[in-house]
Formats: structure tokens, sequence, C-alpha cells
């Protein structure tokens, strides 16, 4: 225990130290993202259909005077895996021109951010990213040429959207639903970029296209960015969508969705009850899935379904699709839980209960964090940007159901994580720093330009104390940085480590870069 606390105690010194070096020199900055590239600018005329609205009645979204941080500026999941302490949270009321409704609020009281304790047995089991939205200010020249040349593709006039389903779509204010709309048609079809059809600041335009990227999971091959050329008034005049991989053959990813999925909804559909139906999708995506920080297209519920790997958006994307295919409303809830965290809201008969798939998703798989309420999160989970506005979670009569986990002894060995609890490899673990430097190279040349984030880890306590010392004198800058910024011919690099021990004298090393 006492070399557990040493190595907790000289991160900590590490991380202070690296705040003062990212004062002293502007190369290197606090920043999170990833390079989030387009693939398709298909589009097509087919007539589009929201989901059917079920003839039942459902609660009522409470209310009250709580209001969320919408201005992108919350946490950015910049605390390393393993580390517990954080910053106090402030909960703040955007304005109308948001393009929010006037006047919602809901009963959610957020848990204040100091009193969060994450318990190592998911300390790290996270990876949500929030939308990226990139800005370009054109003349009026240019935005002239635009509006002359650019359509407004599909429009999606005429679809509906039952708030019971699509509780981010009822968030928004009307000139926020008519967009909401477009970019959901345009989305469907892969019709990538489009005029708006309303006047739109690029305040609004985050928190419309997160509306739409939070209620769709069905929408697998949207990524979590897009773009937008805006003119100096700060009026929107290009909307430009950002497509993954298996938009390049649409038919044939959306067949093996429809084809994962179905395997396991054909046997939930005829359970008793819609808990009974929850807690068979639960336990299914435990079987199915491993937690992979390095998995592709790791936002998207395919990545969760096809490929039965991802992080935390993957698997609460996953469900959320599952339950509302069953009727069962489930919304897609993010917020911090030790960094930047995903998991579900679920409406069953007597209110709302949160679900974390993510986190039970350890070992034989838990029930730890299934059908909680508020309470049982707020020592662990706060919500964040527009899913403060979702309903409280305070439902009883299905909560505690299932038997927890029972504790294991608390050994040093088993407080820390091995490497296969990090979805890595044997190939990503490095013995000298040569290697690690010359993979920190690739990384960045394989990248390229944007935000992007890669793991390594590290073997040995001396490995990493050099490791630290390199960082510590700038040894790293002439070691891969500076010759992978004159390859790319890129003018700036922004980077943050974060470091967590693991089992064997292992350490993991998470480097989040903005290359411009």
């Amino acid at each position: 225990m006492k070399k557990i606390l040493y190595v907790l105690l000289g991160l900590f010194i590490a991380f202070y130290a690296f705040a003062v070096v990212c004062m002293l020199n502007p190369e290197l900055s606090e920043t999170i993202g990833r390079l989030l590239n387009a693939d398709s600018d298909i589009g097509s005329d087919e007539v589009m259909t929201a989901r059917r609205t079920p003839d039942r009645t459902e609660p009522d979204v409470p209310t009250s005077d709580s209001e969320p941080d919408l201005d992108g500026n919350g946490d950015n999941g910049k605390y390393p895996d393993g580390e517990h302490a954080a910053e106090e949270s402030a909960v703040e009321a955007p304005d109308d021109s948001q393009g929010v409704e006037e006047g919602i609020s809901s009963g959610y009281i957020p848990p204040e951010q100091s009193q969060i304790v994450i318990p190592e047995a998911v300390s790290g089991r996270n990876g949500y990213r929030q939308v990226q939205d990139e800005q370009e200010q054109v003349d009026e020249t240019e935005a002239e040429r635009l509006r002359t040349q650019l359509d407004t593709g599909h429009t999606g006039d005429g679809l509906e959207f039952d708030a019971r389903y699509y509780p981010y779509y009822a968030m928004l204010n009307e000139k926020g639903q008519h967009l909401y709309r477009q970019i959901y048609a345009n989305g469907q079809e892969r019709y990538r970029a489009f005029a708006p059809v309303e006047d739109v600041t690029a305040g609004e335009l985050r928190n419309i296209f997160s509306a739409v990227y939070n209620d769709h999971p069905e929408l697998f091959w949207m990524e979590t960015a897009y773009s937008g050329k805006y003119v100096r008034n700060g009026q929107c005049v290009e909307i430009d969508l950002q497509f993954n991989e298996t938009a390049r053959d649409l038919d044939s990813a959306k067949r093996l969705f429809d084809e994962n999925a179905e395997q396991i909804l054909r046997g939930v559909r005829s359970l008793p009850d819609n808990y009974e139906k929850e807690k068979a999708v639960h336990d299914a995506l435990l079987e199915r899935i491993s937690y992979n920080m390095g998995a592709g297209m790791n936002q998207s519920a395919y990545s969760a379904l096809v490929n039965g790997q991802t992080v935390c958006a993957g698997y609460a994307r996953a469900f959320q699709y599952l339950l509302q295919e069953l009727e069962i409303p489930c919304y897609y809830c993010t917020g911090f839980a030790g960094e930047s965290h995903a998991w579900n809201i679920v409406m069953l008969d007597d209110g709302f209960y949160n679900v974390d798939t993510t986190w039970d998703d350890t070992g034989n798989g838990t029930y730890d964090y299934f059908n909680k309420t508020d309470a049982d999160y707020a020592s662990s989970h706060i919500r964040r940007e527009l899913s403060v506005y979702l309903p409280p979670c305070n439902g009883q009569a299905y909560r505690n159901l299932e038997p927890e986990e029972e504790p294991e002894t608390d050994t040093e060995d088993r407080m820390l994580r091995s490497l296969a609890d990090t979805g890595l490899t044997q190939e990503q673990v490095f013995t000298d720093m040569q290697g690690y430097y010359a993979d920190c190279y690739g990384q960045m040349i394989s990248n390229g330009r944007g935000r992007y984030v890669f793991y390594s880890v590290l073997e040995g306590e001396e490995l990493f104390d050099e490791w630290y010392r390199g960082y510590q004198g700038n040894d790293y800058r002439q070691a891969y940085m500076e010759n992978a910024m004159t390859e790319m011919g890129a003018a700036a690099c922004e980077i943050t480590l974060e470091a967590e021990p693991l089992q064997d004298e292992r350490y993991l090393i998470r480097h989040e870069l903005y290359v411009r």
C-alpha cells in the first residue's frame, strides 16, 4: 500500500509540474479531441419517417429551476484515469439565443464535483467525446457565393418527434426544432453541405446538432463533429456534416447493424414486462461487448453492436437504440464521472432510472450501476450539457432488484487495472524511450493535423521516471514532436499528458494532441 501511495504522490507532483510547464510554454496546453474526417457526400431523395408513437401514457417530465452549462466549457476529459479529486462544478443557464426553449428547466439537482470519487474498478472506463464544431469565418463575397450555390438539402418538413423518445428535440425552441429536422433529414440521407433553413449562430447550432446526435443512435454513420461557415455578424451560411467509414457502403453497414441488433431483440421481445426486457438487453450487451478505448467509431452504436468493441458512448448508444426498438423510452445522457462520460436514463412504470452499462461491464458483469436513482449516482456521476434538462431519476420499484457484486479483497494488485483492462495489447507496451518516442512520432504522422488521442504503456518504474524527466525537460520536442510537425508542415501543437499506474509496475500514458 505504501508503494501505491508513493506512486500516486509522485503523479500528483508530476501533474502539477506539467501545469507549470504549460503556462511557461505556449506549445503545451490542455485540450481534448480527436481528428474527425468526413467520408461521404452522398445524397438521395427518399421519403423519411420518424419513429412510431406508442398508444400509451408515460410519466410527465418534471421541472425545476436547475440549469446547465451549455457553453461547451464544462469538463472536457482532462482528469487522468485513477485520479478522483475534481474541481467544483458550475451550472450556468444558457440564454435564449442558444436554441433552447425559453423557461425550460429540470428537477435534476447536480452534486458537487468536488465530492466525486470514482471506484477503482471502473476508473478510466469512459471515452465520451463532446461535439466538435469547426468554425470558419468568411467574407461577404464568399458568403454571397455560398447563398447562391447552396441549397437547403432535405428540410425534414412534416417530420414529428415524440418527446417520450426524443427529449432533446423537445428542449429546443421553434427555430431550433426547424433546424433539428433539417440536420436530421440531411444526416439520414448523407447530404453533407447545405444552407441552414433558419438564421443560426454558432452557439445555437452546437446545441441543435447535439440534440440531433443525442436523440438518434440509429444514425450511426454520423460523426460527433460538423463544420460551419459564418459571416462577421455570427450568422451561419453553410453547415457541413461529417460521416464515418460506414457511409461508404451504408446499405451493407445497415444490414450488419440490423442483423446484430435483431440477434438481441428476438430473444427479448417475448419477455413479460419492460423491466425484464431492459435487464435482458443490459446482460446481452455485457456479454457481447468489450471495453476498448482504441476501438474505431467508438462513439457510435455500430461499434458496440457490430464490432463488439467500444467505449462508454458506444455502450450507451447501443442500449438506447435497443430499448427504443422495444418501445421503452431510453435517453443518452452525458456528463462527468472522473472524465467525460456517457450513460443512459430509462423510463419504467413508476419513473426514471440511471443505467451505466459500461461500468457494469467489469469481470463477469454486475448490476452496481443498473436502475439507480440520482441520489445513488451523486458520488460518481454529474450530468452536463443538454443532459441536465433530462428528467430526474427517482424511481424505486425497480431499484436494487439484482444482487450487487461482492467486494473483492483490497490488495495492492487488485486496486490497479491490468493491461487487459485497458483494451491495449502487448505491442503498445514499451521498455525503452527510443521505442516510445518512435511510436509517438508514428502516431502524429498517421493522425496528421487535428485533435486526437492515443495511448502507450511504459514498462517499469525506472522507465516511467525517465519518461517524466523527458517531458519536464522538453526532451520530447527534439525526440519526436518537432520532426513530426516539420514533416506535416504544422505551425503549432498542444499536448496534454495523463498517467495511470497499472498492475505489474506498468503505466498507461494518455496523449491528447491538437496539431495545427
